[in-house]
């Protein structure tokens, strides 16, 4: 299952290079509705990016506004000329998305130029939350299944999916010397976060990471509770939860050592596995 590159949009180029898993669970939307998946997704990688692109948070602030500006402008009439501002423009006139989750993610990305660490699980829950979920709540609303079984279920799904990115990215941030993982987590493991590289740390941070990974397993239960009321339509929009299934496999495969190879690694079967879940109607 793929579209042929010369087939593909902008966004969907720029989705399939970047963001491979949202583009992957895009491709199992309608035809009708694929290409506003790819722009939601092509939007959510612009401003998530922001931290990686500037040299000081203010510039950062800059960029975040930019976007919304530029979204405010879209809801006024207004679009301006830009390769996914365009398309998600048309996506918003065709589907009807609602402009408070464009800029839920826009804040909440604000918090990704701070260098300060969670102070506990709670802040880091809540950042996952509104980072990852109104994606999803997007995505339903582009399918028109956006009822409120299906909602509550994207907002578990989107929080493991960003609980499980942080996890996956803690080997890129130590590169960075960046250390996003909670301070309440860490203390309790007796980790001190100015040494939490160190090779004698090693077991205690896979406690850590092993603890937010299972969180992330508890979401999706939570989610998939709520199948049934949420009804078939909805599930193309929520296939996220078989992806993040591998990645906490692939973790576990590694005992939590996240700079395991194996961690970064794309699961081999994922699009067989999307497929069959989507061929019953689960996520």
């Amino acid at each position: 299952m793929g579209i042929a590159e010369d087939r593909l949009s902008p966004c969907g180029r720029l989705v399939r290079q970047h963001d491979p898993d949202r583009y992957l669970v895009a491709l199992f939307s309608p035809a009708e509705a694929r290409e506003a998946q790819f722009a939601i997704a092509a939007f959510n990688f612009e401003i998530a990016r922001v931290r990686e692109t500037v040299s000081e948070p203010l510039l950062g602030e800059m960029r975040l506004q930019w976007w919304r500006d530029a979204i405010a402008e879209i809801y006024d009439g207004r679009v301006r000329r830009h390769e996914v501002a365009e398309p998600l423009a048309e996506a918003i006139r065709e589907f009807g998305l609602g402009r408070v989750h464009f800029d839920r993610l826009i804040d909440a990305r604000s918090r990704d130029l701070d260098e300060a660490p969670f102070a506990d699980f709670a802040a880091l829950e809540t950042y996952a939350e509104a980072t990852a979920a109104p994606v999803l709540v997007l995505g339903l609303e582009a399918l028109g299944a956006a009822n409120d079984a299906a909602l509550r279920a994207a907002r578990h799904i989107g929080t493991a999916w960003a609980l499980v990115g942080v996890v996956r990215a803690v080997a890129f941030h130590a590169g960075q010397n960046r250390l996003l993982l909670p301070m309440d987590l860490l203390a309790a493991a007796g980790v001190d976060p100015a040494r939490a590289w160190a090779e004698d740390n090693a077991p205690a941070m896979q406690a850590v990471t092993r603890q937010i990974s299972d969180k992330a397993h508890d979401h999706l239960a939570a989610a998939r509770a709520l199948r049934r009321a949420a009804g078939k339509p909805a599930t193309r929009a929520l296939l996220a939860a078989g992806i993040i299934d591998s990645h906490i496999r692939r973790l576990e495969a590694a005992k939590h050592n996240v700079f395991d190879a194996r961690v970064q690694q794309a699961a081999p079967l994922r699009q067989i596995r999307l497929t069959w879940l989507a061929l019953r109607g689960r996520f």
